[in-house]
């Protein structure tokens, strides 16, 4: 062979240097494409280092993104040669079935390589499935046939594999409830033992629907004198059941919470936002971060927080608040405003419970009267039955991974209103909204105002009873009023610093068997 006769790029250093195999073979198929157009243009194997003009189809990936981008450009290309220039560019072993046929024409310009093989199986109706660096192609039938007599094999084995029992203690939740959870909910089996069987009875659908916990072999007991779970079951599934049981049986944080429901003149909560100095807005309401914002440093001092001006701060009207919140340096100051506001006869705390309820776990606290009245049954008949005039408050706390509460309330003030002939009517103030507090702080809900008109008459003895002349000796005075319901939560985080080390006494098996 002549020296000419070589490619200037296989000459080095005044020697032959043998071409690669991958690029002679590119290079074959480069030659034969463009003697016989007609046939498979597997031009798309150009070696990226080569620029491609526009008649060229190139397969490689785009500068931008190497290994992941690629462009194609086929005229009635094969399928199976196509799926080979995939196994080139990605170094996947891919292997096609026999019914895996026909050819394709397309031209797609720098796309990801998965967006392009997925275009080229849906052309053709067909599926892949991966394992590891092997590529499996069929069609969308075959595939699901294949993964059918899998699944029914896995299935047999399973039906074989012999079945386990084990027992598990809980320590911070009921066996009761953890069992109907583990069976989603199932039937209402009496407090105490209850059993279901997962062939047998419908709660163990209801649980396979759900959680998918046990299988069909599976069976769980739940004793509530022992707060023990009885669960037999295949060897896998008693390992997932313990798995979930540690990440549910853990010590639940409490909460305090303290609410003082307040009926008050309707400047008392501008008076009191006013000198605790809140001025952010945020949703429906007014948001008060007390002093720390607005003047910091003063959070810890008591006397800036009453001498505060009478004015509105920062443009906010206190007056109109729905919503307002205190962090815990101010609530203390808050508790020192509602005595005054008894002393001075302005308002008066209709009541203050306190409840301590579980994270996420609602508490209720309901007091009031029943009102009888009459009603009309389907026989035309009277009879009295009774209505609830109650001050009723609902709290669920939540608390955040920051140390915060986020409470979810619903408060209701049902009162006396006037009488009818069927009874009396109920007069009902209700708000519900949902507040992020820190921990220690207050949230003022209110908004809610009544108007209530009251009169007192004096007259002179005697010379007051006279017609017409009568009223030079007396007087009428009519004063109206307009209370705010006020309703004040604080709630606190308790810390039970004595809390014994949690015992992961959960897997004696009770003979694994």
């Amino acid at each position: 062979m002549d020296r000419n006769d070589v490619p200037p790029c296989a000459r080095c250093a005044g020697m032959i240097v043998p071409l690669p195999r991958r690029l002679m073979r590119r290079m074959l198929a480069f030659a034969l494409a463009l003697a016989m157009p007609w046939a498979v243009p597997l031009r798309a194997l150009a070696v990226p280092t080569v620029e491609a003009s526009a008649a060229e189809a190139v397969a490689w990936p785009s500068s931008s993104s190497p290994r992941e981008r690629l462009s194609l450009n086929f005229q009635r290309v094969d399928v199976r040669a196509l799926l080979q220039v995939f196994a080139d560019f990605t170094d996947l072993n891919v292997v096609a079935s026999d019914s895996v046929q026909g050819n394709l024409t397309l031209r797609l310009k720098d796309v990801p390589w998965q967006q392009a093989l997925r275009i080229v199986l849906d052309a053709k109706g067909l599926a892949s499935r991966r394992d590891g660096n092997v590529l499996w192609v069929a069609p969308r039938a075959e595939l699901a046939a294949r993964d059918r007599q899998e699944l029914e094999a896995r299935q047999q084995l399973a039906d074989l594999e012999p079945v386990a029992s084990q027992v598990f203690q809980l320590n911070y939740q009921r066996a009761d409830d953890v069992r109907r959870l583990l069976l989603g909910g199932g039937s209402g089996a009496p407090a105490g033992a209850a059993s279901y069987g997962g062939s047998q009875g419908h709660g163990a659908s209801a649980g396979a629907s759900a959680l998918r916990l046990l299988s069909r072999r599976g069976s769980l007991t739940a004793d509530a004198r022992t707060n023990q779970l009885f669960v037999s079951d295949l060897p896998e599934r008693l390992q997932q059941i313990a798995a979930f049981l540690a990440r549910i049986d853990v010590p639940v944080r409490q909460v305090i919470i303290e609410a003082r429901i307040v009926e008050a003149d309707d400047k008392f909560s501008r008076n009191l936002g006013v000198k605790l100095s809140f001025a952010a807005q945020y949703g429906r309401g007014r948001i008060a971060d007390t002093l720390s914002d607005v003047m910091p440093g003063a959070a810890g001092q008591p006397g800036p927080l009453l001498s505060l001006p009478a004015g509105a701060l920062h443009g906010a009207d206190p007056g109109h608040l729905a919503v307002s919140l205190f962090n815990s340096a101010a609530s203390r100051f808050v508790a020192l405003e509602l005595s005054a506001l008894e002393a001075d006869g302005k308002g008066k705390i209709v009541s203050s419970p306190r409840v301590v309820t579980t994270n996420n776990i609602k508490a209720l606290i309901e007091q009031g009267t029943e009102l009888p009245y009459q009603a009309a049954t389907s026989s035309g008949a009277t009879s009295v039955q009774f209505r609830k005039a109650n001050l009723k408050l609902e709290v669920t706390p939540q608390i955040t991974p920051e140390g915060q509460v986020l409470l979810d309330v619903d408060v209701s003030k049902d009162s006396v209103g006037v009488q009818t002939t069927q009874g009396f009517a109920i007069d009902t103030r209700h708000v519900q909204t949902q507040v992020l507090l820190e921990n220690g702080g207050t949230a003022v809900i209110g908004g809610i105002y009544t108007r209530a008109e009251r009169g007192d008459a004096a007259k002179v003895p005697l010379l007051g009873d006279i017609p017409l002349l009568g009223r030079l000796f007396g007087g009428r005075a009519v004063w109206r009023d307009r209370t705010e319901l006020l309703v004040f939560l604080t709630p606190r985080i308790l810390h039970d610093a004595a809390a014994p080390a949690r015992a992961d006494s959960r897997a004696p098996p009770g003979g694994m068997q």
